[in-house]
């Protein structure tokens, strides 16, 4: 039976402890079943809640459109939303402003 590599530093000389594994280079442990689960982000709203995409989102603060007049108002509803990596997690599309990405910590779920 072969071992699976370290995913931290893709050691092949890792060991078994118990009900884990265990790397001896980094001294990283995991277990085998749990580890897809480690590596998914997870994005949460002002409140806590953890955000899915499709939620309906709404927005809790004034918000300033960056290279525009325009300010989002507080209590604006968004439909359908797209959660993605990077500073602004939420890609949606917002009534009368057109395609946007917004911050996780500006918004609640509905």
């Amino acid at each position: 039976m072969s071992l699976p590599n370290c995913p931290k530093c893709q050691s092949e000389y890792t060991y078994e402890d118990g009900s884990l594994f265990v790397c001896p280079e980094c001294a990283h442990e995991w277990s085998g079943e749990l580890e897809t689960a480690e590596d998914e982000k997870i994005f949460k709203d002002a409140n806590g809640n953890v955000l899915h995409d499709g939620d309906t989102i709404s927005i809790i603060k004034d918000l300033k459109v960056k290279g525009s007049s325009s300010v989002l108002k507080i209590g604006t509803r968004v439909k359908n939303i797209r959660l993605v990596d990077g500073d602004h997690d939420i890609d949606c599309k917002i009534e009368g402003f057109g395609a946007m990405k917004l911050k996780s910590e500006f918004v609640k779920k509905v």
